[in-house]
């Protein structure tokens, strides 16, 4: 297993691409995530904006850094 704070709850990180890329769960996994980090901010924003923008960024940092994106 991956240590954790690296991708979703501490999960390998093919595990959290595949929540990654279905938008429902990147969207819960993304708000859950945020909300144990104490980003309130970053959780609301994640809310409003979350099926858009900030999926696809999450998608792209993800496959390219191998770490979820961590700025929202």
């Amino acid at each position: 297993m991956a240590k954790g704070g690296s991708d979703y709850f501490g999960l390998e990180w093919i595990v959290s691409l595949i929540l990654a890329i279905i938008p429902v769960t990147s969207w819960v996994c993304g708000i859950i995530t945020r909300i144990q980090e104490g980003k309130i901010i970053a959780a609301l924003i994640r809310i409003f904006f979350g099926f858009n923008i900030i999926w696809i960024l999450d998608l792209v940092f993800m496959i390219l850094n191998k770490k979820i994106f961590r700025l929202l």
